[in-house]
């Protein structure tokens, strides 16, 4: 089973995406996008430098280790969720490399409540 891009308006009016994997796990996480149109930017962006080696594994205060994957500019683009070692961060990695690039779009911003 593929990916999907799952793009969400938040309650403030803005718009953010995750990239879940074939399994339904979220591997990636973006940043909140004023315009529709710019969220779906991100998400072509994140295709693009998935496939690059854009990818670098943090370390939080906690302890944890955690993943942000940038633009050729520098600019981070998207960022995982925690994991306990970094191994299990670089895992995350390939899996948004694996994913990233014929990931599906499920659009679930215009949708009603």
């Amino acid at each position: 089973m593929s990916g999907k891009f799952q793009l969400k308006k938040a309650s403030n009016g803005q718009f953010h995406f995750n990239l879940l994997a074939g399994n339904g796990q979220v591997v990636l996480s973006s940043e909140q996008y004023q315009a529709h149109a710019s969220a779906l930017n991100g998400i072509d962006s994140v295709r693009k430098n998935a496939v690059r080696d854009g990818a670098e594994i943090r370390q939080a205060s906690n302890g944890k280790h955690y993943f942000v994957l940038k633009a050729t500019n520098g600019q981070v683009v998207g960022q995982s969720q925690m994991y306990t070692s970094a191994s299990s961060a670089q895992q995350g990695c390939d899996s948004v490399r694996r994913h990233a690039p014929d990931a599906t779009l499920q659009d679930e911003s215009t949708a009603t409540a």
